[in-house]
């Protein structure tokens, strides 16, 4: 490494002990040499997690309207979107919304649902996705049943 940062052998040494600090020119220096830089080296954010468990998700539940959620990406708010999971009980429903912004998709993974777009209404089952954009009323409910489960992901962030 002495080599690669043009410094001697005895600089890196006494580095190495804490006998001597490299100015920021040498620190950048040796910090490229090891294939990093100021930032990353100075960076105090936890590392991205990728990977999330049952033990991370978020749950509400409204017996009322007949729903519960997970939030299966703790903090998505903060993301470009925001998936859930969202059970509907036979006749529940999720609170209707006004026209937004942003875009909404979901895929079907148990039961059936009816997408409710303003004054127009489609059926989606097991298996099958839905996909619109906001600039109606809309709201989703359960329309079969038996528990209807789907993975809803909205963008720009809303539930």
């Amino acid at each position: 490494m002495a080599d690669r940062c043009e410094l001697s052998k005895g600089f890196i040494s006494q580095l190495e002990r804490d006998l001597t600090s490299p100015s920021i020119a040498t620190l950048v220096d040796i910090l490229e040499s090891l294939g990093t830089n100021l930032k990353e080296f100075f960076n105090e954010e936890e590392p991205e997690k990728i990977v999330f468990t049952r033990e991370d998700f978020f749950e509400v539940e409204d017996e009322e309207l007949g729903y519960k959620i997970d939030w299966i990406v703790p903090n998505a708010q903060k993301n470009d979107m925001e998936p859930i999971l969202i059970t509907l009980e036979p006749g529940g429903q999720y609170k209707e919304e006004s026209a937004h912004e942003g875009e909404e998709f979901g895929y079907v993974l148990q039961g059936s649902v009816c997408i409710h777009l303003g004054e127009k209404k489609h059926r989606a089952k097991k298996g099958e996705s839905f996909y619109y954009k906001c600039r109606k009323t809309h709201y989703i409910s359960n329309c079969g049943k038996s528990p209807a489960k789907v993975v809803w992901i909205s963008t720009p962030p809303s539930f």
